[in-house]
């Protein structure tokens, strides 16, 4: 290609970019001066929690009704204002807030997920998944182990969950979690106060003494053993204790 030729070439890309800025401005411009005329909001329940619905939702984007969306134009909504005003909230996990072409906002939800209940004097709270502490609802109950503990252990307010120590007890419960069977069959959880942890069983009189909460599975495991293999020949009946703490044993009385 002759230097003449190349020195068109560049001309032709240069104005070719301008060309598509001019475009891609004047099409945000366009869609800025866009009036949101309906809000649609869409409230993830994939674990079936019902903490908050679309009034709570609608009631934060909207400063309980002081600010309406609808009728405003697409410049005057912060989109991202509005997803922090979300996330604030202690049962919203995530939330993502857009603008669709036709200048409407639609708005997603993921609710947090409850994992435990810790019973106290004062007052319940839940625990997530990730450890941290959340209030009970007047919309929702949700259906959790719930766990007590000795007046003598360390809070499990305010980190406990998070810190060294209670990780192993958040790992337990994550494991409780995402277990069907057990999660269906534990029906309380006992933390002592030297941080052993006991339960008690949905079908059966035993107390089950799991002890700290370390080598988890293989302790269900052994938890399993007792079920399929010890009962059905001694009778649901025999046993008021099963201990699983020691490793390579159950001892049963």
């Amino acid at each position: 290609m002759s230097l003449n030729g190349k020195i068109k070439s560049l001309i032709f890309a240069g104005c070719s970019l301008v060309t598509i800025g001019a475009l891609a401005g004047f099409a945000s411009s366009r869609q800025q001066e866009k009036i949101c005329e309906k809000v649609t909001i869409n409230i993830d329940n994939e674990y079936n929690n019902y903490f908050i619905g679309d009034k709570e939702v609608r009631d934060l984007l909207t400063r309980e009704g002081d600010r309406n969306l609808e009728g405003l134009p697409n410049q005057n909504i912060d989109l991202k204002n509005l997803e922090k005003r979300l996330e604030a909230h202690k049962f919203v996990k995530d939330a993502e807030v857009y603008r669709e072409l036709d200048g409407n906002i639609h708005v997603s939800v993921k609710q947090t997920r409850p994992i435990a209940r810790i019973i106290r004097s004062d007052q319940d709270v839940y625990i997530d998944a990730a450890g941290n502490i959340l209030p009970l609802s007047d919309r929702y109950t949700a259906r959790v182990i719930p766990i007590t503990k000795s007046a003598l252990l360390k809070s499990s307010d305010k980190g406990f969950f998070q810190d060294s120590v209670g990780q192993s007890y958040l790992s337990l419960l994550q494991f409780i979690e995402n277990d069907q069977f057990w999660k269906a069959q534990l029906a309380q959880m006992h933390i002592d106060a030297k941080g052993k942890v006991s339960f008690l069983p949905q079908v059966g009189e035993q107390t089950i003494e799991f002890g700290k909460p370390t080598n988890i599975e293989k302790k269900f495991t052994k938890l399993m053993i007792f079920y399929k293999k010890v009962l059905p020949v001694m009778g649901w009946d025999k046993y008021k204790r099963v201990n699983l703490e020691y490793e390579n044993q159950i001892i049963c009385e």
